[in-house]
């Protein structure tokens, strides 16, 4: 299988090249991936930001794995389908958030993997639970709060072993 295109959705008060993107993206491209990150800044409209994401990844020839973060979680989540992407890895994702439930996008039927902290005070580690549960994700909980920050190596790990289970790049060890 040819390498996948990852692309990186950042939150609502991040940037496209921020500390953790920048990590993730360098561990993808060392398997061989092509790494975008999204610039959404100015764009406060959750939907603004999914149109923005369709139109930016119209005509890849590669397959498409979509990673996003809080609010760009609940981006890449709704952009997956359309893009008939073929994994979805989010960190914190803005799922269920309070007054907004009907908003979280219905899970799209591909590998999911979502990474969330337990002492997140921004969304609750029950909104990434109920969601795994519905569609059946993967689910790791980690030591960690919303930013994800000093979780950064767990994070590595868990989106290089995603990208080579995706590729067919099942490398022992991982």
């Amino acid at each position: 299988m040819r390498m996948p295109a990852v692309y990186f959705s950042h939150g609502q008060e991040s940037g496209p090249w921020g500390t953790k993107i920048e990590a993730m993206a360098e561990a993808v491209r060392a398997l061989g991936c092509r790494a975008e990150s999204i610039d959404y800044q100015g764009i406060a409209d959750p939907t603004e930001r999914v149109d923005k994401l369709i139109a930016e990844c119209q005509g890849l020839e590669e397959p498409l794995i979509l990673v996003g973060s809080s609010m760009g979680g609940h981006v890449a989540t709704a952009a997956a389908a359309p893009l008939n992407a073929i994994g979805l890895f989010v960190l914190a994702p803005a799922y269920y958030i309070a007054e907004y439930e009907h908003l979280t996008p219905p899970a799209p039927d591909i590998p999911i993997s979502i990474i969330h902290g337990w002492r997140d005070d921004i969304i609750p580690p029950e909104n990434s639970i109920r969601f795994a549960s519905k569609c059946h994700a993967t689910l790791h909980l980690v030591n960690g709060d919303h930013r994800l920050t000093e979780n950064i190596d767990e994070i590595i790990y868990y989106l290089t072993r995603f990208v080579r289970d995706l590729s067919g790049d099942n490398v022992s060890g991982l």
